[in-house]
């Protein structure tokens, strides 16, 4: 049997109340949305570049987003010492480029655990509290959300063509 990208269910987003509710509401619609672009689809399908001579593929932007929850919330955020996951100083678009030998199956349980630990990570802490960033600059915990829900947003973009390109699926 061939392994297929799995089914997505989005969960209802908050229309009224707190600001926080709804940050983090927006921001797992977009993840929930990048999944939903990949359900269905086989590994090769994953793969598939939308038009030549651009290599963005589905799996590549799972696999991007997977790195850039993981830089935002967790190294950035929260101190954590952790390394990138598919990018190297010999690869720094591993995300998108190291594909050939690539497992969606575990690419995506990777995505999904990076979201688990990103979560894990700004649980309870406020949307005022402040970093710096690896630029220097000042940040809240607030301006990651934001730019997260940005992320996602354009990216969903890209995805929804690269999944009409595959087999013509619109929408979601």
């Amino acid at each position: 049997m061939t392994w297929t990208a799995p089914a997505v269910t989005r969960i209802p987003m908050p229309t009224l109340g707190d600001e926080r509710p709804h940050l983090q509401g927006w921001l797992d619609h977009h993840r929930q949305t990048l999944l939903l672009k990949c359900a269905g689809l086989t590994a090769e399908q994953l793969k598939t570049a939308a038009v030549a001579p651009s290599n963005l593929t589905l799996l590549g932007l799972v696999r991007h987003m997977a790195e850039v929850e993981r830089w935002w919330f967790r190294r950035s955020f929260a101190g954590q010492q952790v390394g990138d996951l598919y990018c190297s100083e010999a690869s720094p678009d591993g995300d998108f480029d190291d594909l050939a030998t690539a497992d969606p199956e575990t690419d995506l349980a990777t995505f999904h655990r990076e979201v688990a630990l990103a979560d894990q990570a700004v649980a309870g802490r406020d949307l005022a509290e402040e970093f710096t960033s690896s630029r220097g600059r000042q940040l809240h915990l607030r301006w990651i959300y934001l730019h997260m829900i940005e992320e996602y947003a354009r990216h969903n973009g890209h995805a929804d063509l690269i999944r009409e390109r595959i087999d013509g699926t619109t929408g979601v």
